[in-house]
């Protein structure tokens, strides 16, 4: 049972070999390799190309136009989280700037995910500190409202439970329940080794057609060829 207005300090992570490792194939592929599940919604996009990371979740609710636990949620970071957003109703405000990306560094996280706004976008992508939003906008916040630090979330439709990988990058956002990051590990590892046999066919010259045995189906289907 989890409390609202509460910072819960001690959570259990995910252990940071697991999350390297995953960052190693990308969203897409873990996206794929859990089962097509986890994925947060397509407008969460990094402020600068390129970006890619994973960590452990550090989660924070936030009310609209209010960056105040932001601040709160700095305290509990550890090196290796990525601190996850999630807001009690639909904002794009810029929430989160250089400051505070500042202070989020010096504490060892590895990014922020969160489902509004981020601004200093040119001190950002200069300090190499990645961040996933809806939006980018110069409009600031104020910080007047308490709400509450690692308790599960819902960021653009995912569910974040403190500790859980998050794995980022110019595809997306992905999140691994943590009892399932060993096992999304080894079929991502599968998963990209059989893309690699395929790619090396295709490059070959291999149509798609042949090498998934796609011909018999569109024929049943009732696709015509006509010379």
């Amino acid at each position: 049972m989890y409390e609202l207005v509460v910072v819960y300090r001690n959570i259990r992570r995910t252990d940071g070999t697991l999350a390297a490792r995953l960052r190693e194939f990308g969203s897409a592929t873990v996206h794929e390799a859990m089962g097509r599940v986890g994925l947060m919604k397509p407008y969460m996009r990094p402020i600068y190309a390129g970006a890619q990371t994973s960590g452990t979740a550090v989660t924070v609710l936030l009310h609209p136009g209010d960056n105040w636990m932001l601040h709160v949620v700095a305290e509990q970071i550890q090196p290796g989280d990525i601190v996850v957003a999630a807001i009690t109703a639909d904002c794009t405000d810029g929430y989160f700037g250089d400051l505070l990306a500042t202070s989020f560094k010096a504490r060892g996280a590895h990014a922020l995910v969160i489902d509004a706004g981020v601004r200093d976008v040119r001190t950002l992508t200069a300090m190499k500190f990645p961040a996933w939003s809806k939006a980018i906008s110069a409009k600031g916040t104020v910080k007047a409202t308490l709400g509450s630090v690692n308790i599960p979330v819902v960021c653009a439709g995912a569910l974040v439970v403190p500790g859980d990988v998050v794995v980022a990058d110019d595809d997306g956002v992905v999140v691994v329940p943590a009892a399932l990051a060993q096992k999304t590990l080894d079929a991502a590892a599968a998963r990209e080794a059989s893309e690699g046999d395929k790619r090396a066919n295709l490059a070959a010259g291999t149509l798609g057609l042949d090498m998934y045995g796609m011909r018999g189906p569109l024929e049943k289907a009732g696709l015509k060829y006509i010379d």
